[in-house]
């Protein structure tokens, strides 16, 4: 059964995130560019005051706070950039999910095919956000990727990217102080034992499906993303749709494994365990 967010709250404090950091313009700008244009496209009336409303109710919940006066129409503006801390983006991007969200629910007839659920509209729509947020990520840092992954050189040029990507991610503060992208890999999921060195990444990509986990050390949304899963069924997963639009326009297909779930994790170290295949 669903919880409510004051509900999800109290059974999952992080005080841990009470102390907020400062955030990178880009990463802010960036983000702003990429949630607010994908909640237009769900919900075209634009009810900022709702998502206001939303912000406001979380930062009293989560932070103990009163949120900054326009904080969601600076984020949808693109403006006072330098001046947002963690616990206003965590906020703002629970806000912008939230109604996102909501809006396909209400909406379920008009955005969902008969072979699309709901949780795989939702999923979607963090997809797109990822794929626009990579879009502005992988100019400003000028990222060279490989069309597709062949031969080690290849390799080498994908975990170059993933290693800029990740460094981008902690220097403008999404991630406290810890990112790792790992093919070495030793693992299991369920009964199953997962074990794969670095030099096999490719032969286990060319004969069907590899592995790498994703570590990451206090994301700022880890909050908001366990809240939004507990209440409605699925998280924001900002940096993970990010790399998984990087492995696309590397012609493969990756992701978390289906069953991740962010709610037993420490602050600390957030890992997940992912497949990735070609296609």
């Amino acid at each position: 059964m669903a919880l409510s967010l004051q509900e999800a709250v109290a059974r999952q404090p992080y005080p841990d995130f009470q102390k907020w950091w400062k955030l990178g313009s880009h990463f802010v700008g960036f983000m702003a560019g990429a949630i607010v244009a994908e909640w237009e496209a769900v919900q075209p009336a634009g009810d900022l005051a709702r998502v206001s409303g939303f912000v406001d109710e979380y930062t009293r919940l989560v932070y103990s706070r009163e949120s900054r006066p326009s904080l969601a129409d600076d984020f949808t503006a693109r403006r006072h950039l330098d001046g947002f801390h963690s616990g206003e983006f965590d906020a703002i991007s629970y806000a912008f999910y939230r109604d996102a969200f909501e809006g396909l629910t209400r909406r379920e007839t008009e955005f969902l095919s008969k072979t699309q659920s709901l949780k795989e509209a939702r999923r979607d729509f963090t997809r797109r956000v990822g794929k626009r947020f990579f879009g502005q990520l992988a100019s400003h840092l000028a990222l060279d990727l490989p069309e597709k992954l062949a031969n080690a050189d290849d390799f080498t040029s994908l975990q170059r990217a993933i290693a800029q990507t990740g460094n981008f991610l902690v220097k403008d503060g999404y991630l406290r102080d810890h990112f790792a992208f790992r093919f070495d890999v030793a693992a299991s999921r369920g009964a199953q034992s997962i074990a794969q060195a670095e030099t096999d990444f490719l032969p286990a990509l060319t004969s069907g499906t590899a592995y790498a986990l994703y570590e990451m050390g206090y994301p700022i949304i880890l909050p908001s993303a366990v809240y939004l899963y507990r209440t409605i069924g699925e998280a924001q997963h900002h940096s993970s749709r990010t790399i998984e639009e990087l492995f696309a326009r590397c012609g493969c297909t990756a992701s978390e494994t289906a069953d991740f779930d962010p709610t037993g994790y420490p602050s600390e170290l957030v890992v997940e365990l992912w497949e990735i295949r070609r296609g």
